[in-house]
């Protein structure tokens, strides 16, 4: 167990659209909300990993202006990106340094204020997340690019719009619920199907909205775990995978092969399979990547995610509840701070803090976040 690494503290801003303070303010929320659940000091932190997409940022190199303000100069901080997936990679960056044993104990801290450039600028800044040579100059955005994915699960599998927006109905219902979340308000499916297409067949509820907001995940080697004063949440198993750059390199389209690559390489990890999972956390950017998470994660055959949501199964008192904080589509997507969200929720369900989302006795969780149009993937498993 000396080699174990655990969560020892999760934290999380509000998900808001318009935070008026800076950034280094913004991160401040989470860690500080991640301190207090660790019960511990910034002397008893070795090292510091802050994760954020930088072309949203007008500071260059925010990493030592957020740890400076953090008070945890002088240990070193190291900056870590892969887009929507900067915190679960921060994650994996140091459960390896404390892996090593190089540290013991390591705060990642995502943000992002999105609202730092206007909405024009930010899906051009998305659509240069695809190949700047050979795609982006043709205007790719990153709702073209799922809806293109949605395409081709339907062409493939049959599955509709309705399957999509019986999607968007659950995260409506727990998003309700989540006092961090940007959209708190109910949905039906008559709502949903009646509004305007973003890019056919994602419509506007199919798609999550830019955000800005942080997230902090203390982690500590199991000698340092044991001084805790909360219950850790071990890293059983994890798995990482990137994909072609380019989607036309790729061999699907109804699904993400960087995904479940990763989950692959993290049920192996963990001595696993998909049905030992209690509860998930994935990557829902849009209606459609949910669906395909089901799938690439194991909890469905190919072709058959869509029947998970039109029986429930992935609702609380189903056999595999997914997103029940409402996911992206509800919280929002600040991009650094994401990954770090979803693990925080995971990390509560464990301990059963979690609320009036409780999955019962819940054991082992699991989070899927992926960066860019599936160009990144990450997936962790955590048992309590």
């Amino acid at each position: 167990m000396a080699n174990d690494v655990a969560i020892i503290g999760v934290g999380q801003s509000n998900f808001v659209r318009g935070y008026e303070g800076s950034i280094r303010e913004l991160s401040f929320e989470a860690y500080r909300e991640a301190m207090q659940d660790a019960g511990l000091t910034r002397d008893d932190l070795d090292a510091s990993i802050i994760c954020s997409a930088p072309e949203y940022d007008k500071q260059r190199s925010p990493s030592g202006l957020i740890a400076e303000y953090l008070g945890l100069n002088p240990q070193p901080t190291f900056a870590v990106e892969s887009v929507c997936s900067s915190s679960t990679t921060g994650l994996k960056t140091a459960y390896a340094l404390i892996k090593s044993g190089l540290h013991q104990a390591v705060a990642v801290v995502g943000f992002q204020k999105m609202s730092e450039i206007s909405s024009a600028d930010s899906q051009e800044r998305m659509g240069r997340g695809a190949d700047i040579m050979w795609e982006s100059p043709f205007g790719t955005t990153m709702p073209a690019y799922y809806a293109m994915h949605a395409r081709a699960h339907f062409d493939t599998y049959g599955t509709t719009e309705e399957d999509l927006a019986l999607i968007r109905v659950k995260a409506a219902k727990y998003g309700q619920l989540n006092e961090k979340a940007v959209y708190r308000k109910d949905l039906v499916m008559d709502k949903i199907m009646e509004s305007d297409y973003v890019s056919s067949p994602l419509k506007r509820f199919d798609c999550c909205a830019n955000a800005d907001g942080s997230s902090c995940i203390i982690l500590a080697s199991a000698e340092k775990a044991k001084q805790s004063s909360v219950q850790p949440v071990w890293i059983l198993g994890l798995g990482s995978a990137t994909a072609s750059y380019s989607v036309t390199g790729r061999n699907t389209y109804a699904g993400l092969e960087s995904a479940r690559e990763a989950a692959r390489q993290a049920y192996r990890m963990a001595s696993m399979e998909p049905q030992d999972i209690d509860v998930a956390e994935v990557h829902d950017c849009f209606t459609i990547a949910e669906l395909m998470a089901y799938e690439n994660l194991g909890f469905a055959e190919p072709g058959r995610g869509a029947e998970l949501i039109r029986n429930r199964e992935t609702y609380l008192e189903g056999k595999i509840p997914v997103n029940v904080d409402g996911g992206l589509l509800s919280k929002g997507h600040p991009i650094g701070a994401t990954g770090g969200s979803q693990v925080r929720t995971i990390v509560q369900q464990l301990r059963g803090e979690a609320g009036k989302i409780q999955v019962p006795g819940a054991k082992t969780g699991l989070v899927h976040n992926i960066g860019g149009v599936g160009i990144y993937a990450n997936v962790i498993i955590m048992g309590s």
